[in-house]
């Protein structure tokens, strides 16, 4: 058989077989798309869920070329994106909506178009001994968080929502935030329930000495964290926004399915992190935000209308934006891979 008939035929033949294995092949024969993108914070247990998919080449089997930055905030990270710095990230999405309210003639806002966190982590943490024990213990209190903390900025819904008044705020750099409860200085924090538990136990606070009020389980929904993309890239490789969160959300199946593996995954970008601390970061992140009750309820990865509507209206009043805003200019489901694709949750826990 003449060598060119042969080559065309090993070739047919090989094409046959990747195919019947649904293998990518179009994606591999062509050169991957870079698609940079930005964390909302550092290299912790959360982060796997980003992570693991680039580690065992689930973006590259979709023919892209993800690069993965640690972030240093939510409102930094949205920042980053609508500039062009970032194709695509991972932000709060009342940070989200806070940048298209007050930045209405910005011509790049960024868009949300996954779900990953569908209650926000934000929560107000005290110790015991401070007699704070329920939301109305707060009336009069004196609570600390950075400036930019989400649950800071969200904690007029929380009071509305609770009847709280008369709160007085100190700021601080982050850093500092547990160190000064512990010390006394302020009696109540906000932050994310996963980090401000964590560092309080690694200075020396024992876990039946904190008190944890998690917005969501007193009257607040906000959605936390979304997958956000620039407009520039959903216009132009509309079709890499979706590989990019099918490859995502298989290796978040993945991670959410065997947790503590994963955290090797973090290792390899921070090599000085506590393994054995961030499995469990981990693991209250998937508990309390991503595989909560409510994300059950309405599915990974989609928002339900009603609620984001009245998300936007309680960030437009709590943040006081300069315009009003638009849930719809927010969010996007139009690259959401298949609902099959998308059950990606680990069974409920038995009680």
């Amino acid at each position: 058989m003449p060598l060119v008939r042969l080559a065309r035929r090993s070739w047919i033949v090989a094409t046959a077989a990747a195919l019947s294995l649904g293998l990518p092949l179009l994606a591999q024969a062509q050169n991957p798309t870079p698609i940079k993108f930005q964390l909302d914070w550092r290299f912790e247990g959360p982060a796997a869920l980003f992570l693991a998919s680039a580690a065992k080449g689930y973006y590259k089997e979709a023919g892209l070329d993800v690069t993965i930055d640690a972030g240093n905030g939510s409102g930094g990270t949205v920042t980053r994106v609508a500039s062009g710095t970032y194709d695509m990230g991972f932000a709060d999405m009342a940070a989200l909506m806070e940048f298209h309210a007050n930045n209405p003639d910005a011509p790049n806002k960024p868009v949300a178009v996954m779900m990953v966190y569908n209650n926000t982590p934000a929560a107000v943490v005290a110790l015991r001994k401070s007699g704070i024990a329920k939301p109305a213990d707060l009336n009069g209190r004196k609570l600390g968080a950075p400036g930019f903390d989400a649950g800071r900025k969200a904690f007029p819904i929380f009071a509305k929502a609770n009847g709280i008044s008369g709160v007085n705020w100190t700021s601080m750099d982050p850093p500092l935030r547990e160190t000064m409860l512990v010390r006394g200085d302020i009696e109540a924090i906000t932050g994310f329930s996963f980090t401000s538990i964590l560092n309080l136990e690694a200075r020396g606070v024992k876990p039946e000495d904190i008190v944890v009020l998690p917005y969501a389980a007193h009257g607040v929904k906000l959605y936390g964290n979304v997958i956000i993309a620039t407009p520039k890239i959903l216009k132009e490789n509309p079709q890499a926004v979706r590989n990019f969160l099918k490859a995502f959300a298989k290796g978040a199946k993945e991670v959410m399915a065997d947790p503590d593996p994963a955290v090797e995954f973090v290792k390899a970008r921070d090599g000085i992190i506590n393994v054995e601390l961030e499995k469990r970061r981990l693991r209250m992140a998937i508990d309390a935000v991503v595989a909560s009750p409510d994300a059950r309820a309405e599915g990974f990865g989609v928002v339900v209308p009603g609620r984001l509507a009245l998300m936007a209206s309680q960030v437009s009043d709590a943040f006081a934006t300069k315009t009003r805003i638009d849930p719809n200019a927010v969010w996007t489901d139009a690259f959401l891979p298949s609902k099959a694709e998308l059950n990606v949750l680990p069974p409920a826990a038995r009680k």
